[in-house]
């Protein structure tokens, strides 16, 4: 009798070591669930973007693994559509929010109940994201790419690329906090080389045709367009406008250059959000968003559009080449 028990159980392990692992009772394993808020017309695309496929990479870097232990309940939208997504998420029962771009000034309320992560272009402690960055103090933290030296070095960049250059046009979203530190450095750095610039504010897409109508007016030779999801949104535009006018144009991500513009120096988007990964883990192990430091990006890069230069006869020099981490040819 024993014999045929001993049998029985080890027939029953062997069938059970044969059942797929996903198909197994889970038992009281904790899965972890993450929201994912990305700004996108199309709801399909979030799952395929750079920021989130880092943060993703990041998760997995700190053995949260989707299917295993971590869940990931993504949404995408437009601004409109931010505060609806939100909810759609918190009634999914996530733990953290990690909102993509702006669109977290949109959904600050949600910080009242659920730990939100942010990647902003501006200041967060002037949005009132943050009390400091140092401590801020809510249930809120991140990563800025805000950075005077940014500033000041896509002026360098232009006029090393173009000796001649006598004026430009800085086209930047001025509802976004932190512009006036942009503004102070750009404006700055052009006093410096001797360079005049036109700031022409925008706050919407609908006004970015007449800043750009302004630019040609204004004589602008090139422009400066300062980094933000509002003027990412319009890089196509920006190349539009450069092929027909002539007038090269620099911003901070490598996407814009992608679009067809010249060049662009700023933070590696990709890296950006692996390390808000990093953030993620702790508050999934216990941490506190206000205990979190806002950081800065830890690696920059200068992309240059080679075909673009070239459509637009401009010769980029070879300084500029070997200072490039990517060149488009």
């Amino acid at each position: 009798m024993q014999h045929v028990e001993r049998r029985t159980l080890l027939l029953a392990g062997a069938g059970l070591m044969l059942i797929p692992r996903s198909a197994r009772p889970q038992g009281t394993r904790r899965v972890a669930r993450i929201g994912w808020l990305g700004v996108r017309d199309d709801k399909a695309a979030a799952a395929q973007s750079i920021q989130l496929d880092g943060l993703r990479a990041g998760l997995r870097d700190r053995g949260w693994v989707e299917g295993d232990n971590l869940h990931i309940e993504t949404r995408s939208g437009t601004f409109a559509d931010a505060p609806a997504l939100a909810a759609e998420l918190q009634k999914a029962n996530v733990e953290l929010i990690v909102a993509e771009g702006g669109i977290i000034f949109r959904i600050r309320a949600l910080a009242a109940t659920t730990p939100l992560l942010f990647q902003v272009n501006g200041d967060p402690v002037e949005a009132n994201l943050v009390t400091s960055y140092a401590r801020p103090g809510g249930n809120m933290t991140g990563v800025t790419a805000l950075s005077d030296s940014l500033s000041g070095k896509r002026v360098e960049l232009l006029q090393q690329t173009m000796p001649r250059l006598t004026r430009f046009a800085a086209i930047a979203n001025q509802g976004h906090p932190g512009w006036r530190v942009e503004f102070d450095a750009t404006q700055a750095t052009a006093k410096r080389l001797g360079l005049e610039v036109n700031w022409l504010p925008v706050y919407s897409p609908p006004d970015f045709a007449a800043a750009l109508e302004s630019a040609t007016r204004g004589g602008a030779q090139a422009i400066v367009a300062v980094p933000d999801n509002l003027i990412l949104s319009q890089a196509k535009l920006f190349a539009d406008h450069s092929a027909r006018h002539k007038v090269p144009a620099i911003s901070g991500f490598a996407q814009f250059t992608e679009a067809g513009n010249l060049m662009s120096y700023g933070p590696v988007l990709r890296e950006v959000f692996v390390k808000l990964a990093s953030y993620a883990d702790k508050l999934l192990r216990g941490a506190k968003p206000a205990d979190l430091p806002v950081e800065n990006p830890s690696r920059f890069e200068l992309v240059v559009n080679l075909r673009t230069a070239k459509a637009l006869d401009l010769k980029v020099p070879q300084s500029v080449l070997l200072r490039a981490d990517r060149v488009i040819e």
